[in-house]
């Protein structure tokens, strides 16, 4: 009797082993299939293609299996985060100044820079203001109380209004009325919660508020073109992805999208 229960003891710790044994591999397969992670792609990009980049990537992602993250601000702000070190791999610019200063201090792959897109700089009011005006010359201090802009220091459509402004002669008149944003989309935030009478914003920018009704648009002769260069940055670890990413923007595909939202091919 006790071979017997001796026995029986001794299947019984087979049986309960193998089965231990099938379960971790099993575990360990599960394991290995979560641990496949897709690349990932930083891209730090003007706050004004927040919109449409993110549709951009949304189709991107599927075709090529890879991450895309977002870092959008304005142009002067991701431009310093790069010169201090930023990890990022493609860096886009709503205007060109930035990417020349980048490209001149080697932080940027010269021969990747591409023209990714144009676009057009207007005042926009509130839907519900009866502010009206023909041209940025029209822009009178005595009718309104704060106008948003961004910090043209570091905002391209600051940086554009600024000179459409002064060669209006009315920068100097209406400067204690800015109020000064650090990007396109908080200057349409605050007309669009009547936090300012009027803002200086891209085309693109005003076409996804329903909030908002452009009032006058800029003479392009009076700024540099507005242009959207994109490069791969000099140290980005994912050049070969980075550069894909690129082609996709210049792509018919890409271009569509672009269009879609107010952007249009690069002058």
């Amino acid at each position: 009797m006790k071979h017997m229960k001796l026995s029986f003891f001794l299947l019984l710790l087979l049986v309960v082993a193998a089965g231990c044994n099938g379960n971790s591999g099993a575990k360990d397969g599960s394991d290995a299939r979560h641990s496949e992670q897709k690349d990932e792609l930083f891209v730090s990009a003007a706050a004004s293609l927040t919109d449409a980049l993110n549709e951009i990537a949304e189709i991107y992602e599927k075709e090529e299996m890879i991450d895309i993250t977002f870092n959008f601000a304005g142009s002067g702000k991701l431009a310093r985060q790069i010169q201090q070190g930023a990890p990022v791999d493609v860096f886009i610019s709503a205007n060109a100044n930035w990417m020349a200063d980048l490209k001149e201090e080697g932080l940027i792959d010269a021969d990747s820079v591409i023209e990714a897109a144009g676009n057009k700089l207007v005042l926009i009011a509130n839907k519900d203001s009866p502010i009206r005006y023909e041209s940025f010359a029209q822009i009178d201090g005595s009718d309104i109380d704060r106008i948003a802009i961004g910090n043209p220091g570091s905002v391209p459509a600051g940086e554009y209004a600024e000179a459409v402004l002064k060669k209006h002669e009315s920068w100097d008149d209406l400067e204690s009325k800015f109020v000064y944003a650090q990007d396109v989309r908080q200057v349409l935030t605050y007309v669009e919660t009547k936090n300012a009478d009027v803002g200086f914003v891209y085309e693109s920018d005003a076409l996804t508020s329903d909030a908002v009704n452009i009032v006058a648009e800029s003479d392009s002769d009076l700024h540099d073109s507005i242009v959207y260069p994109a490069a791969v940055v000099a140290d980005s670890t994912m050049r070969e992805e980075a550069r894909g990413f690129l082609q996709f923007l210049t792509s018919e595909a890409g271009q569509e999208i672009l269009h879609k939202y107010g952007l249009s091919d690069a002058r």
